[in-house]
């Protein structure tokens, strides 16, 4: 029997979106107010699931503390309060877009993950902008 186990975390964070290629004014084109150089931040919302076989002696398919304690280690204290585009090493060549850090996320967390397990990612950049990554 498969299931699927979800966990919630927050994390806030500055960013700019802008190509190091690209003039100004094609950076303002495309990327209007989201390319201030000043950069501007979000409260970020994160859901991470699990979906796996459900282990028959403990009956979980991951323990939430563990899973709680992973996202916090990989994942929170590497991106909150910090400028994704200075302070995280990730995005030193690679547009802090939500599906770009959805993406980066799955691939930090895929890491330290059973990989008998599927991962899923749900970013919100806002209450209403949100992106899911689940590795395809």
């Amino acid at each position: 029997m498969r299931v699927t186990v979800s966990r919630k975390a927050h994390f806030n964070a500055a960013h700019r979106l802008y190509r190091k290629d690209w003039t100004d004014e094609k950076n303002n084109a495309v990327f209007g107010k989201c390319n201030n150089a000043n950069f501007h931040g979000h409260n970020y919302d994160l859901t991470v699931s699990i979906t796996g076989d459900v282990d028959p002696e403990t009956g979980y398919v991951i323990d939430t503390k563990i899973l709680s304690d992973l996202i916090k280690l990989h994942i929170e204290d590497a991106f909150d309060h910090k400028n994704l585009n200075l302070d995280v090493p990730e995005f030193a060549d690679l547009n802090p877009t939500a599906e770009n850090i959805a993406v980066v996320i799955w691939q930090k967390l895929r890491k330290v993950i059973d990989t008998n397990k599927d991962l899923e990612v749900i970013l919100y950049e806002t209450a209403r902008n949100f992106v899911t990554y689940n590795g395809n």
